[in-house]
């Protein structure tokens, strides 16, 4: 028989500290086991003995329950549209913006003049109620709407307010504002890259290049610019020749309104959030640049009541397959499809209901740096293009349609030629023979030319650019036995690498890029991505100089993309087009065209969107069904 002398208890239990508090949560139950140390007596054979005993016995406790829980936001509740971009944007300056981001973006802050429809491409009333031109085709006359506001957004209050002058008059959209902006653009101070656009203006390209016809510094200034307010609710522009295409230039980003207050106040930087004044249906909450932005609806937009998203959260996020990723995970409501997955989501019985394949004017190319050796030799241009299996891409590695290409244009561009008709194709024979044409002359032998010639063809930052890149390099090595490398930059840092006049020390030997239709004209083609004079040039054609500070002069190409562009007769225009494509791309071979594009991507049966093929994204036009895109977050 035992009797109990002592009892001690030792009870260790470790919590863990509570990192937030849930308000209201009542205490939780939990088992525990816990240790007695117990000393006891007992009778061993008539001697009483005292030991010690350790027992184990389960015990309730309580203790409190910490839960993190998200601070209530302005955001919650808000329709929200959940977008990746893809990249930083370079900017939101429209009179700097020259890539599809920042055009999307500056779509929905800024109107402009004119705007494509979504669904037909035509040209439409935007901040023009109408417009009219002279009989000889040289004047345009846009009349305006006067009910559209500037505003001015807080990111701290989450506050929009109308702007208002140094009188306390608000401001409204006006024929300055355009004249502002369009002379800005030109202005060569500013250094806008799309400023070339604008060349149909009289004396917009002697300005902006500060050079006469003859090669002389320009006498001329920007109040001798072609455009002009005539008063707050019209605006008129005097063109070099006549373009029945010019609405359609008049709606683009670069002569769209500016706010010259602002730029004149904080400079460089007014494009920041909590400084910037727009005018369109989102205004910009938040920049976190390299990471994520914010828009949200403008109450004061003239047709606030039909836009229905409030809220668009963008990630910048690089890597496709994370993008896609987060798609299937509900927190993308549209993305585009890697091509390694496109297999699996065509097979998919859900993701295919949501898959969306669609021909869009755009033209995937690589550009050889013209005056940057070996690229300097036609030659060498040549056999880098006829090597390339354009097909054999589109077959193996893209997977969405597109559509192979010999020349610039697509298919719905006027003046553009059926694809396969002009320019070079896949040869692999032709091509050797160039290449080694090139080494007889030079007295090299291939491995001299790979040791001689460091080839670098660079991509901006992007697994499918990445891949491209890799499966042609491939092709170049098997077909001409050449070393080529390949490197990548983030997006902002290469549109700066492949200008026209990077030090040739810090360009690529080859780059990679593509160019979406501004407005469906061949002219917006050939004549202002690769005409000498006037266009963008990367390619350095006709460069005096590795650098391109100067030029040869104007070439066959240069004159008949010229020529074309005042051409009055369309047959004429279409027959001087194909020509000058062909010039292009197989007797200079100035770049090598690879594919037109497809729109490759999938949306949520929530969205209900749009595909716009000119002017960038119109998400205000686009609607959610709350309720479905709520269950599925469930």
């Amino acid at each position: 028989m035992f009797s109990k002398r002592t009892l001690l208890l030792v009870v260790v239990i470790a919590m863990l500290a509570a990192v937030a508090a849930q308000c209201g949560a009542a205490p939780t139950p939990e088992t525990v086991t816990v240790v007695q140390t117990v000393v006891v007596t007992k009778e061993v054979k008539g001697e009483t003995v005292t030991v010690v005993e350790t027992v184990e016995k389960e015990v309730v406790v309580t203790k409190e329950v910490q839960v993190e829980v998200a601070p209530a936001t302005r955001y919650d509740g808000k329709v929200t549209l959940n977008l990746n971009l893809g990249t930083e944007p370079p900017t939101l300056d429209p009179a700097l913006a020259t890539d599809t981001t920042s055009v999307n973006l500056d779509r929905n802050l800024f109107v402009g003049l004119t705007e494509f429809d979504p669904v037909t491409g035509d040209v439409s009333p935007m901040l023009a109620t109408d417009w009219s031109v002279s009989d000889d085709g040289l004047t345009w006359t846009f009349n305006l709407r006067n009910d559209i506001p500037w505003v001015h957004y807080d990111p701290a209050t989450g506050e929009t307010v109308q702007v208002t002058d140094g009188d306390g008059n608000p401001r409204f959209v006006n024929a300055y504002d355009v004249e502002y902006g369009a002379k800005r653009t030109i202005n060569p101070e500013t250094a806008s890259d799309y400023a070339y656009v604008t060349y149909i203006i009289k004396n917009a390209m002697e300005i902006n290049t500060g050079e006469d016809a003859d090669g002389n510094p320009t006498e001329l200034t920007l109040d001798d610019v072609g455009v002009k307010a005539l008063d707050e609710s019209t605006v008129q522009f005097t063109l070099e020749n006549p373009a029945g295409y010019f609405p359609a230039i008049a709606g683009m980003w670069i002569l769209r309104p500016q706010p010259q207050w602002t730029i004149e106040q904080y400079g460089e930087r007014w494009i920041e959030a909590g400084l910037i004044d727009t005018n369109g249906p989102y205004v910009l909450d938040e920049w976190i640049h390299g990471g994520s932005m914010r828009l949200v609806k403008n109450p004061l937009w003239i047709n606030a009541d039909n836009v229905q998203i409030e809220v668009i959260d963008l990630l910048m996020i690089q890597e496709a397959s994370t993008a896609f990723a987060l798609y299937e995970n509900n927190e993308l409501d549209t993305t585009g499809v890697p091509s390694p997955e496109l297999d699996r989501v065509k097979a998919d019985p859900v993701l295919s209901e949501q898959l969306r394949i669609a021909p869009v004017p755009c033209t995937y190319y690589y550009g050889f740096v013209n005056t940057k050796p070996p690229f300097d030799d036609v030659r060498v241009r040549r056999a880098f293009s006829a090597a390339i299996d354009r097909q054999g891409l589109v077959d193996n590695v893209l997977k969405g349609g597109q559509i192979p290409a010999t020349s610039f244009a697509p298919p719905g561009i006027f003046g553009a030629p059926e694809p396969g008709t002009v320019g070079l194709g896949y040869d692999p024979e032709y091509a050797k023979a160039q290449l080694q044409d090139f080494l007889d002359e030079k007295g090299m032998t291939l491995d001299e030319f790979n040791s001689t010639y460091d080839i670098v063809l660079g991509h901006n930052t992007s697994e499918g650019h990445a891949r491209i890149a890799a499966a042609i390099q491939q092709m170049w090595k098997d077909n001409l036995g050449t070393e080529v490398r390949v490197e990548n930059q983030e997006w902002k840092v290469y549109l700066k690498t492949i200008k026209k006049n990077t030090p040739i020390e810090d360009e690529f030997s080859i780059y990679r890029l593509g160019w979406c239709a501004d407005y469906p004209d061949e002219n917006n083609w050939v004549y202002e991505v690769f005409n000498s004079e006037a266009g963008s040039n990367r390619v350095r054609r006709n460069c005096a100089d590795p650098t391109c500070e100067e030029t040869t002069g104007p070439s066959k190409f240069d004159e008949l993309t010229a020529a074309a562009g005042i051409e009055q007769d369309p047959q004429k225009r279409i027959e001087m087009y194909k020509e000058a494509e062909d010039i292009l791309a197989r007797e200079e071979a100035a770049y090598a065209p690879i594919y037109h594009y497809t729109s490759v991507g999938v949306t949520k049966p929530w969205l209900t969107r749009n595909y716009p093929t000119l002017g960038g994204a119109d998400w205000y036009n686009w609607k959610i069904d709350v309720e479905a895109k709520n269950a599925a977050m469930q």
